[in-house]
């Protein structure tokens, strides 16, 4: 039972996971213009049986704000995810093939990881004008450098296995050995480190946003949504400001605890 117990959690937190995502894909399809629906006379109402999470100064509701918010975090973090996972695994295998390509892409692992990791997310974002595509390109290029020396360190250790050096004895190229014996060993490394990147993308997604470098203004997302509550936050209209930052919470999570269960059963 011992033994099967990080399987469980794997299996419960995929669950548990996957609940979440049909839930956001669907109120995508069942919120339509809910999110944009003004209602000036109930204007910063608070949470009730009408209206559940409260509502903003232009009377819209927050709960299919912060909904149609966390599912824009989740795209977003998806294709960033997606795109570091990718960026890393190629610099890790270019970095197999031969000695002065692994040293060139220590150095510029290196050199990322010493730079403040905020910092260059705003450079990015700001340099390209900022918007959806900003933030997806921003996130991406800053994200994966830890998982690209993981990779290294995997594909520097495999290198050495005996049915490598039999490959190669036998004359195949280092693409082959690259293509056939090295990078199916990574698919497991490739998709933990992805679901570990993806709760990384969304906050500093958020973080972007709130600070003015992301998504537009006019999208619903949860950095616009925090961004706006920090003008009534004082007055006494806490709602603005918890719930769509407790959803963007219990995303994060989720995905934290898939990532750490996987990893474990694996």
């Amino acid at each position: 039972m011992i033994r099967h117990q990080p399987r469980l959690r794997a299996l419960l937190s995929a669950g548990i996971t996957l609940l979440l995502i049909m839930g956001l894909i669907a109120s995508q399809w069942l919120l339509g213009d809910t999110p944009q629906q003004m209602q000036f006379d109930a204007r910063l109402a608070p949470p009730s049986l009408a209206h559940w999470f409260g509502t903003d100064a232009l009377g819209r509701e927050l709960w299919a704000r912060t909904l149609a918010g966390l599912s824009i975090s989740f795209w977003v973090g998806c294709l960033a995810a997606l795109l570091s996972t990718l960026i890393a695994l190629s610099l890790a295998a270019l970095a197999a093939l031969s000695r002065r390509l692994d040293a060139l892409v220590s150095l510029l692992i290196d050199t990322l990881l010493s730079v403040p990791h905020l910092i260059l997310l705003m450079l990015i974002a700001f340099a390209l004008g900022g918007g959806t595509q900003a933030v997806i390109i921003a996130v991406a290029a800053t994200h994966w450098p830890s998982l690209a020396r993981v990779l290294r360190a995997e594909l520097l250790h495999l290198r050495q296995a005996p049915y490598v050096r039999i490959s190669r004895a036998l004359g195949k190229s280092r693409w082959f050995v690259l293509h056939s014996h090295l990078l199916p060993h990574l698919l497991p490394h490739c998709l933990i480190g992805a679901l570990l990147l993806f709760p990384h993308a969304i906050l500093h997604e958020a973080a972007l946003t709130f600070l003015g470098f992301g998504l537009s203004p006019s999208q619903p997302a949860v950095g616009v949504l925090l961004a706006e509550a920090m003008r009534y936050l004082t007055g006494g209209y806490w709602w603005l400001g918890v719930f769509p930052g407790l959803g963007l919470l219990i995303m994060v999570l989720c995905f934290a605890r898939l990532g750490s269960n996987l990893r474990r059963a694996l």
